[in-house]
């Protein structure tokens, strides 16, 4: 980097020549394909999953410039409220701490009155999307999903349904006894606005085996996407890592992402979700072995970093969750690729019951706060990212009525923790498995 007026350039320029003379030959080979435009090769993502110092801020600032060029400065949140009416899961996931078994006393249902309650209650202060997933339910009657989601549409009919995952699908088409197809055009016509892309972990079975056997497969996973895309279901699309796969295994589920996108378009956003530990059995009681306690902060970094080199142009949204690295880390995820704070959430359960500490609600307007902290300009978005509102200048002191729900503490809401110490929603006092066995 030289100076245009002759001179020795100034310092900095000489620290930023020296930082750059140091990163290697094939990683800034890379980089500048991704700048150029090229497709990143898994064995290029996986080349820089290991990159550090010098290296992983030039990786930063190449995946802040592709998001410039993707969205440009805003940054996106919606306001919704998640609602897992139950905690009872046939499945025994080693990453899940949420499950509970049908004989648990923790084991909660809400019934639909509740359920209910609980999306009027957030529509009425501002919610625009509720996001139903919960466990699978044993026994259940195929048509538990179908019938929530009618009762929520004749509710509140404007409310966006963001419900059930890709497990949810298959489990729910098995209890029906028709395909994953079929299945997918039901709940469509009962009300689901768009599929949560989760239970997608790593798609890879070898990694599957271990960490949640009996889990849907990559395939079928692949297969409840794809078709919910097919018959106008946008989805969104996730990765849980910070456990037992590799550097490899990261890079090659991006590329299989990228590829379903570029077949379908039907992915709304990409998000990365680091393994909470603590209470996970795969590592609290050392189900697995190997299994790391969770990623590091530089993973987190290089996770969404990577995301935006692999995914761009196809998928325009990288989502940061603040349920998992806390609103500091996240805020510092946006200068490395990210461009969305994911919702309000209002009740957040699952991260929380593995021992995540970032709460289970952040108001709209704290979340505008970290934004415009970061340089950046907030925007309220829909589900599917069309912008509800732009705010262009500093908050004009109006408080929202999520705002001032929030600021009167836990109990307005009620944790996930009182919930499954809440005699009134005892499984074994509300949930109806089917009448009768599948044909």
């Amino acid at each position: 980097m030289t100076s245009t007026n002759g001179k020795e350039p100034p310092a900095l320029a000489g620290v930023v020549d020296g930082l750059l003379s140091g990163i290697e030959p094939a990683v800034a080979h890379i980089l500048d394909g991704a700048l150029a435009g090229r497709e990143i090769t898994v064995d290029e993502g996986e080349r820089l999953f290991g990159v550090h110092g010098a290296a992983l801020f030039a990786l930063t600032l190449v995946a802040d410039e592709l998001r410039r060029r993707a969205v440009g400065d805003v940054v996106t949140y919606v306001v919704n409220r998640n609602i897992n009416f139950t905690n009872v899961c046939v499945k025994r996931c080693g990453f899940c701490a949420f499950s509970r078994t049908h004989r648990d006393t923790e084991g909660y249902f809400l019934p639909v009155d509740e359920l209910l309650r609980r999306a009027r209650e957030a529509w009425e202060l501002g919610a625009t999307e509720v996001c139903i997933q919960a466990g699978l339910p044993p026994k259940m009657d195929g048509n538990l999903y179908l019938d929530i989601c009618r009762a929520l549409k004749a509710e509140l009919p404007d409310l966006h349904i963001h419900g059930f995952s890709p497990e949810e699908v298959l489990y729910g088409s098995v209890r029906a006894n028709c395909s994953i197809e079929d299945y997918l055009a039901r709940l469509q016509d009962a009300g689901v606005g768009s599929l949560p892309g989760t239970s997608a972990e790593i798609l890879d079975d070898t990694v599957r085996r271990r960490i949640s056997p009996g889990r849907i497969s990559t395939a079928d996973w692949v297969r409840v996407i794809t078709g919910a895309h097919r018959i106008g279901i946008p989805t969104t699309s996730t990765i849980m890592y910070g456990h037992v796969e590799t550097a490899r295994h990261r890079a090659a589920h991006l590329a299989t992402i990228r590829d379903i996108q570029k077949a379908t378009g039907g992915i709304t956003e990409f998000v990365p979700l680091s393994l909470i530990h603590d209470e996970a059995p795969m590592y609290h009681d050392r189900a697995v072995a190997g299994v790391r306690p969770g990623a590091t902060g530089e993973e987190v970094i290089k996770m969404h970093a990577i995301a935006r080199l692999m995914l761009h142009p196809h998928i325009r949204n990288i989502q940061v969750s603040w349920v998992k690295e806390g609103l500091k880390l996240s805020q510092w995820c946006l200068n490395a690729g990210a461009n969305d704070l994911g919702g309000t959430l209002i009740n957040e359960s699952i991260s929380t019951a593995a021992g995540a500490s970032h709460g289970q609600l952040v108001a709209p307007g704290e979340l505008r706060r970290w934004i415009r902290d970061a340089g950046r300009l907030p925007a309220e978005r829909t589900t599917t990212y069309a912008i509800r509102r732009h705010f262009d200048g500093p908050d004009d002191g109006e408080i929202e009525p999520l705002d001032r729900a929030a600021a009167e503490g836990p109990a307005r809401f009620g944790s996930y923790f009182q919930l499954v110490a809440d005699d009134r929603f005892r499984y074994r006092d509300h949930y109806q498995p089917a009448a009768r066995p599948l044909a």
